[in-house]
């Protein structure tokens, strides 16, 4: 089995900075792309960043020059360094990680449980 598991969430006013780490555990062969989505209510989940195996990323426009994904392969943890925080960003924050479990398996998604991130004076 594979875990993904989020910390780092929270209330923050805006202009202010948070930063969200995700940590994959178990049986883990290779990890392929990582990234964030969110999700505010009523709304579908979105993309906001994701990271290659080499560490080319990719950024939703409404986080460009905000935010900064990276990640430790040692440690198999992406990272999300939120800055100058907007109402806006308020949602449900999750963690996925495309996944092969043995050599002979195929890649699959894996989603965290989600971190509540909250922007508000």
């Amino acid at each position: 089995q594979v875990q993904l598991v989020e910390s780092g969430g929270g209330l923050v006013q805006p202009g202010g900075s948070l930063r969200l780490s995700c940590a994959a555990s178990g049986r883990i062969f290779r990890i392929n792309d990582m990234g964030w989505y969110r999700q505010a209510p009523g709304q579908e989940r979105d993309m906001v960043a994701t990271i290659t195996s080499g560490t080319i990323t990719n950024y939703a426009d409404s986080v460009k020059d905000r935010f900064t994904i990276s990640r430790d392969n040692a440690k198999n943890t992406v990272y999300l360094q939120m800055n100058s925080l907007k109402p806006e960003d308020t949602a449900v924050y999750y963690c996925n990680a495309r996944i092969r479990t043995s050599y002979a398996a195929t890649s699959r998604d894996y989603w965290g449980q989600g971190t509540q991130v909250t922007v508000s004076s």
